[in-house]
């Protein structure tokens, strides 16, 4: 099973070449380690198929590139669900119900709305690991990255974020810390992955405070 997630290591890195760095392979790889962190803080209590998950988590946002092409007209969970299929059978993976339980875990790892929700302990893991990435320092910097590559404004007040939609100038990283950012925490699925949210989430907390307050002249 090592060999099969090396090959899909290589074949997502290769997918990701050109990829923006608020959803390279950097992000993938993070991911990675964090799904393996949540999977230990679980594994007292839970039977985890340590095979779906690192395999789930490397292919999470194959189809991220497309969703970005259309800006948010695609939903990169449900078109790389089918795309893990076909991935993981190029890359040799022989077991309809392994390839399954991975794309199952893609499809379900974007939870929101009427979407699916996470239900085995394999998907809730690679959600809790994704929403983990959102946070923190990691977190602030992928909401800057992503602002500043769509040309949106460093900063704006809290009435201009909110009034402001997706890609546009106005959607600024304070912006995407007011309309999601700062939900993600009582969002997690486990107990490891809420405690994890829990630290980063007071250090964005914080530092959007502060940008704020830089910002609006009053420090």
């Amino acid at each position: 099973m090592q060999s099969l997630l090396s090959r899909l290591k290589s074949e997502v890195r290769r997918r990701f070449r050109n990829a923006p760095g608020c959803h390279d392979w950097d992000h993938t790889a993070r991911v990675l380690r964090n799904a393996r962190v949540i999977a230990r803080g679980e594994s007292a209590n839970n039977v985890i198929q340590m095979a779906v998950v690192e395999a789930a988590a490397v292919l999470h946002d194959v189809a991220r590139p497309e969703e970005l092409c259309s800006e948010g007209k695609k939903c990169h969970a449900e078109l790389g669900a089918g795309m893990s299929l076909e991935i993981l059978s190029s890359c040799g993976c022989g077991d309809p119900e392994f390839a399954a339980r991975v794309s199952e875990c893609v499809r379900r790892h974007r939870f929101r709305g009427k979407q699916a929700k996470p239900e085995t302990i394999e998907q809730k893991i690679v959600y809790d690991a994704d929403k983990l990435d959102q946070l923190g320092a990691v977190g602030v910097g992928r909401a800057i990255h992503f602002s500043g590559r769509i040309g949106s404004v460093l900063h704006n007040s809290q009435k201009a974020a909110m009034a402001s939609i997706a890609y546009s100038k106005g959607d600024s990283a304070y912006r995407e810390y007011l309309v999601k950012l700062r939900h993600v925490p009582g969002k997690m699925l486990t107990p490891t992955g809420r405690r994890l949210a829990a630290g980063r989430a007071e250090y964005m907390h914080n530092f959007f405070s502060r940008l704020d307050a830089e910002y609006q002249g009053r420090l």
